[in-house]
């Protein structure tokens, strides 16, 4: 009996520790450009992702969903046509001593609120009126078109604000999540270290006023850091030929279990409601390409990120294949074990960097589009032929990574 006790304590705590997630809001105030932000590194035992157009609800809203969701029942993250955009990490330190079997209600409840709502005043309002207990353990990073950007700790009975755009509360701008409630039971939960990483990449990037889309994709969804190790072994290993280098990457931001990404950029007061940009790493973000799309493109969405049915998309496909080279030991707990080499190396032939190198030009191009497109509202055409590119120039730059 104790082995067996053991043997389920491990399968739990493997399993919270599978479904963790490191979060942020960032006030429009202190970014680049003036556009608040909301990011989510998800972290799940459901490896397969994919993005979704929907029109089941009071307005339409692109969401991630889980690739074998077919109906699309479930969404980690996403933006609708009013500027109102959501994610969530998972919380282990509130509920403790409820008893309630209806629990993991999040994806519902933020497919829910993207059907629904316009703005974090409705949101708040949906939160009020759901019957207790809500079956919500979380923190929900939520913006919408006014600036408004806050996370909202969630239990079962109650929640907490957090206004990104309080400087009482938000000093420097941005509010961090990971698997712990400020307002839960204290030293309980998971992602304490990822915490502190996260806190120190996000303070000197501040100090650099380098609070961008592009830095928090590829910098921090890709980011090699151990904060109480205080290694950075992505600049490491920069210095080291390829080889069989392993690392134990099971306490940094991105790890064995971190399955996608996604970054939402607000909208600036007066600018159409349905551009937010919404930045996806579909698949481990060390091997996927960062790509945009907006709820204003209609359904037909990039091709590479979508699927019928309970199929995979493309790029997860291309991404995790990826995935494989950098954790190849399956026995026991070799899944902790990273070749950093496959991503890092001094022949400069690490997947990050030739993903970087490919994604200058979509950083590039998107700006430009951007900032065209919030002065002059594109058409569904323009939109969808940028999507084309997109496609065909992701599937041209995996052929160049597989050889």
């Amino acid at each position: 009996m104790k082995n067996l006790l053991s043997l389920l304590l491990i399968i739990i705590v493997f399993g919270y520790q599978s479904i963790a997630c490191t979060t942020a809001v960032i006030s429009g105030k202190y970014t680049k450009d003036g556009r608040p932000m909301i990011w989510k590194l998800r972290d799940t035992e459901n490896f397969e992702n994919k993005l979704n157009y929907f029109t089941d609800g009071k307005y339409p809203y692109i969401g991630m969903i889980n690739s074998n969701d077919e109906k699309g029942e479930q969404v980690w993250g996403g933006s609708n046509s009013e500027g109102f955009a959501i994610m969530n990490s998972a919380s282990f330190n509130v509920n403790l001593t409820d008893t309630t079997s209806f629990k993991d209600q999040e994806g519902h409840f933020m497919k829910l609120a993207l059907q629904q709502c316009a703005n974090l005043e409705e949101f708040e309002q949906l939160l009020k009126d759901r019957p207790k207990p809500m079956g919500l353990a979380a923190h929900f990073g939520v913006l919408d078109a006014e600036g408004n950007v806050a996370f909202y700790e969630v239990n079962n009975q109650t929640f907490t604000k957090f206004d990104a755009n309080d400087p009482s509360q938000a000093p420097n701008g941005y509010i961090l999540r990971t698997n712990f409630s400020f307002t839960g039971k204290k030293d309980i939960g998971y992602g304490f270290i990822r915490f502190q990483t996260a806190q120190d990449i996000f303070y000197q990037a501040d100090a650099c006023g380098n609070l961008n889309a592009q830095n928090i994709i590829q910098n921090f969804s890709r980011c090699l850091k151990h904060a109480v190790l205080q290694k950075d072994f992505r600049q490491e290993f920069k210095s080291i030929p390829y080889g069989d280098n392993f690392i134990n990457s099971d306490d940094m931001i991105t790890r064995h279990g971190s399955s996608s990404m996604i970054l939402i950029e607000g909208i600036k007061k007066g600018e159409a409601t349905d551009m937010n940009t919404i930045w996806t790493q579909i698949g481990f973000p060390n091997t996927s390409i960062a790509l945009p799309v907006w709820v204003k493109g209609g359904p037909n969405l990039p091709e590479v990120l979508t699927a019928e049915g309970s199929e995979n998309c493309t790029l997860n496909k291309l991404a995790l294949h990826l995935k494989h080279k950098c954790y190849p030991i399956s026995r026991s707990a070799g899944y902790k074990y990273l070749n950093v080499s496959e991503l890092i190396n001094s022949n400069n032939t690490g997947i990050i960097q030739q993903l970087e190198l490919s994604e200058r030009k979509i950083f590039q191009n998107t700006l430009e589009k951007v900032d065209k497109w919030h002065n002059n509202e594109p058409t569904i055409k323009e939109i969808e032929e940028y999507y084309t590119w997109l496609s065909d120039y992701t599937k041209h730059n995996y052929e160049l990574l597989e050889h």
